[in-house]
């Protein structure tokens, strides 16, 4: 399956959520949902020389990398380290909106420099073989979006860019935090399924509080290439992935959650033996009964539990044991 077609259901890329224990519990729920890294930014990679942060399970694909960045020739360096390590996409961040992300001069205070956007993804572009594509918002502070958006989107295409992800709210960079930025400018997806219309050749994603797979469907139905799904996909990631792979990819089965919970134990071992702690990988587990009986209690077992110097998978197994098997039958 080509990444394109992987792309019409994606976890979206979400700072000190989506790190490789995230993506390899979320890939055994859904075989076939393109998953992405957290951000890392070009100068980490470059000048840091932080080559962990590429680190990720072979089981993972199709993953892509998110960069952050606005110099040309560094992010070009940046994606040539990260295809270099295998990454089945290099993703542009031009949506972030936090202050951190302002001061690098990257994120989405690049929505008002789309020539330099052009020049970062063609630099990119020039550099790998793999696919790069860009997320963005649909616009920043005052722009008028109807006008912006188009002339951005036009941009990057000239550039060589293919496909895009659009989150469809603006970031306001002053007087909204980032936490703010993700709830309160109102979304605007009817903006996007007019890009899509305007755009016929660009592949487009919607992004944006899209909670579950029926909301997905109906976007594919109208015409969007794929849907983009962020914290819905990590607080219930039964409801949103386990049924991903037959309802959006007409593929396999729903996933069984508390499967899943047994196919984590040889990875949480992997990880204990090589001085980790169970709670980095359990705290991305949370919500996986979440909605259903015994969900507080394996919440409250592996939250409570999972901190401590010799908790491993007996405290998992523990917690699994609270969910009723009846409703472990239903998640699944």
């Amino acid at each position: 399956m080509k990444i394109s077609q992987h792309a019409k259901l994606s976890v979206a890329p979400m700072m000190d959520w989506t790190d490789q224990h995230c993506r390899y519990f979320h890939r055994l729920l859904s075989r076939d949902a393109l998953l992405f890294t957290e951000m890392v930014t070009a100068p980490a990679l470059v000048r840091g020389g932080a080559l962990h942060l590429l680190e990720y399970s072979p089981e993972e694909h199709p993953v892509a990398l998110q960069l952050g960045g606005s110099d040309p020739t560094e992010l070009a360096q940046a994606a040539r380290l990260g295809a270099q390590a295998g990454y089945d996409e290099i993703n542009l961040n031009v949506g972030c909106p936090s202050d951190r992300v302002q001061s690098g001069v990257f994120g989405a205070v690049l929505m008002l420099q789309p020539g330099l956007v052009a020049d970062c993804v063609a630099a990119m572009q020039d550099a790998v073989d793999v696919e790069v594509t860009v997320k963005c918002r649909i616009g920043v502070d005052d722009q008028v979006v109807e006008d912006t958006l188009p002339a951005f989107l036009e941009r990057i295409r000239d550039a060589g860019c293919r496909r895009v992800t659009i989150h469809a709210r603006k970031a306001w960079l002053q007087g909204l935090s980032p936490k703010e930025n993700r709830d309160i400018p109102p979304l605007d997806y009817d903006l996007v399924l007019r890009m899509k219309r305007d755009s016929p050749d660009l592949h487009i994603s919607i992004n944006g509080g899209i909670t579950t797979l029926d909301q997905a469907r109906t976007f594919l139905d109208a015409g969007l290439d794929g849907v983009m799904i962020g914290r819905a996909a990590y607080h219930d990631p039964a409801t949103v992935l386990a049924a991903a792979d037959p309802v959006i990819f007409g593929t396999g089965t729903r996933r069984d959650p508390a499967e899943v919970v047994h196919l984590m134990i040889p990875y949480i071992e992997a990880h204990l033996s090589q001085g980790g702690r169970l709670h980095q990988i359990s705290r991305h587990m949370l919500g996986l009964f979440s909605g259903r009986p015994g969900a507080r209690a394996w919440r409250r077992m592996l939250s409570e539990g999972a901190h401590r110097p010799r908790a491993g998978p007996d405290l998992v197994l523990a917690a699994l044991a609270q969910v009723p098997q009846d409703e472990i039958s239903q998640a699944g």
